[in-house]
């Protein structure tokens, strides 16, 4: 497929729900198909992001994924642990990981607040997906600048 292929793919899919990726049909269409990037991704930071992934490989990112196990292990003393210190969580409507395995419910439905007692607010940015410093960056900006300017 390509290491340029793969970057855009990734920045660019939209298919909420876990990551499927069928053998032999890469992102869920043929591996030919024109991929016309969104108004915040340029070829130029395809290009970049691909010559460091030439250079590195996947292996890094993908080793996260492989050691789910050994990572559970690692982080059992901190089971329940609770974040006390105000938050305020934003993430896209198309984010993949947000509509997977019930974690827009346990958002929305009190299951999160009983770990971040203080979240003071959710905020839902529509049409967007898993990059939204990239998507947004103007509204993430406005949103860690007025988060952060409560505590002067």
């Amino acid at each position: 497929m390509g290491t340029r292929r793969v970057i855009k793919e990734f920045l660019t899919y939209r298919n909420p729900g876990p990551l499927n990726l069928p053998k032999g049909k890469g992102f869920g269409h043929p591996t030919d198909t024109h991929i016309v990037l969104p108004s915040w991704l340029f070829e130029d930071e395809v290009n970049y992001y691909a010559a460091k992934f030439d250079k590195i490989g996947f292996t890094g990112g993908i080793n996260y994924y492989r050691n789910f196990d050994l990572n559970w292990e690692l982080t059992a003393p901190w089971t329940g642990a609770q974040v006390k210190i105000p938050v305020k969580f934003v993430v896209g409507d198309q984010d993949l990981v947000y509509k997977s395995l019930g974690v827009e419910d346990f958002i929305h439905k009190g299951g999160f607040k009983k770990f971040v007692p203080f979240l003071e607010e959710v905020v839902m940015l529509e049409g967007v997906a898993h990059f939204i410093q990239q998507e947004k960056p103007d509204e993430i900006s406005k949103h860690i600048h007025d988060f952060i300017k409560k505590f002067h």
